[in-house]
């Protein structure tokens, strides 16, 4: 770039130069002409275009010779800065190459890095398909297992029988799920005393009460609902069905489950055995429940079911416990009068056992020290006269036994 405008400013001063020179030729020619003039006019016109063709050739030749020397200065400028300019894009070239050649490289790791994640995605969805397919052919085989018990549920419940008989089993597992033990917190099919009637199942509660529970519950219809599939066939099963609902809650009603003399309270449940079937009454007709308990009657689903008798059992254990609580505070009041007792008593031993550590401290200090005054003493008379120990202990012996007869 600096040998470019050097160049160009080259170039100006030439031409700069060149309309000098041209200037100073033209007053020189405006100068000759002045002083022609006075000649003939023939000798002018000769004289003017003489010196009109001096001052071409002098203006061509200078002209040519400063456009020959800015042409040769401007061609090797060019071919020095077009030398430079070339070598300078080859290394510019040469070190794009070698950042697009890195950028490659790059690229190519970049692409191997995602074409092995690839190959790794696939190999796993190769796998989780194989785990869906099968699952898939589990589930099938699931699904049809299923659909069959269906078949058979619906054919086994399609008898009166049966469909007791399935509830009472549904009862009984919730029962065994709560902790209820027959016989113990209810029985099962006993007959009232005071009525021809027999409850399914009747709960024990506290203070001798009672209440008693009916499994029984018509499906026929529901049932029928379910396996039709015409929209009005559809609707006038789900009418009678909640018609023998309703109908059903009466006939409870009429059974004296609900019986003072027999001690019950003033509720009967009535177990629905299956969640569905529940969630299906309370979204078809939302009255069903609240007739129900204006006729005193509970209608339970297995979980409704558990709940009541876990407030059964809570109400039981917490009577129990009440009754009990007398016990357990007459008790309390003859530990506390023995626990007194046993307190004066350890006094006395106390201050027997003061008196007896007195006695034991005497003993083993003035009695000892007036026992050990006489054995000092003769002691010293066996030293004195020199009689052995052994002598002096059989002396000793016969000493103390006679001292021992003379007490006696």
């Amino acid at each position: 770039m600096p040998n470019v405008i050097f160049f160009i400013s080259g170039f100006i001063l030439g031409s700069a130069i060149f309309l000098i020179i041209y200037w100073l030729r033209r007053k020189e020619t405006k100068a000759i002409t002045n002083e022609l003039l006075s000649q003939s006019e023939s000798q002018k016109t000769q004289e003017t275009e003489l010196l009109l063709s001096r001052i071409k050739e002098t203006f061509g030749k200078l002209s040519f010779d400063a456009l020959r020397s800015n042409t040769k200065e401007f061609l090797k400028l060019a071919h020095e800065t077009l030398s430079r300019e070339t070598e300078k894009g080859e290394m510019e070239l040469e070190g794009k190459k070698k950042l697009i050649d890195q950028t490659l490289n790059e690229m190519k790791e970049k692409l191997q890095y995602v074409q092995n994640i690839v190959t790794d995605l696939e190999k796993d969805r190769e796998r989780k398909f194989g785990e869906l397919s099968n699952q898939l052919k589990v589930t099938a085989e699931q699904t049809g297992k299923l659909q069959e018990t269906t078949s058979q549920l619906r054919r086994a419940l399609a008898s009166t029988k049966t469909r007791g008989q399935w509830g009472e089993r549904m009862a009984e597992d919730v029962l065994r799920l709560a902790g209820f033990v027959e016989g113990i917190n209810y029985y099962k099919q006993k007959t009232l005393e005071s009525a021809k009637t027999r409850p399914d199942y009747t709960f024990l509660l506290p203070q001798n009460l009672k209440v008693n529970m009916d499994v029984k519950f018509p499906l026929d219809n529901y049932l029928r609902y379910l396996e039709e599939e015409g929209e009005t066939e559809k609707n006038r099963f789900k009418n009678q069905f909640l018609k023998d609902v309703k109908e059903r809650i009466k006939e409870v009603t009429t059974r004296e489950y609900i019986n003072p003399q027999d001690k019950t309270v003033d509720y009967v449940i009535v177990f629905i055995p299956n969640e569905q079937v529940y969630a299906f009454i309370n979204e078809c007709d939302t009255t069903i429940l609240d007739e129900a308990l204006r006729n005193k009657v509970v209608l339970c689903s297995p979980v409704t079911l558990y709940a009541v008798l876990a407030i059964i059992r809570q109400a039981v254990d917490s009577f129990n416990l009440e009754k009990t609580a007398g016990e357990i505070l007459s008790l309390l009041g003859s530990f506390n009068k023995q626990w007194i007792l046993f307190q004066n008593t350890l006094e006395k031993m106390g201050r027997k056992i003061d008196e007896a550590q007195k006695e034991y401290y005497s003993l083993t200090t003035t009695r000892t020290n007036q026992l050990e005054r006489p054995l000092r003493k003769i002691e010293e008379l066996r030293k004195q006269k020199g009689i052995s120990s052994d002598t002096a202990l059989t002396k000793d012996t016969e000493i103390l036994s006679d001292s021992t007869e003379e007490l006696l």
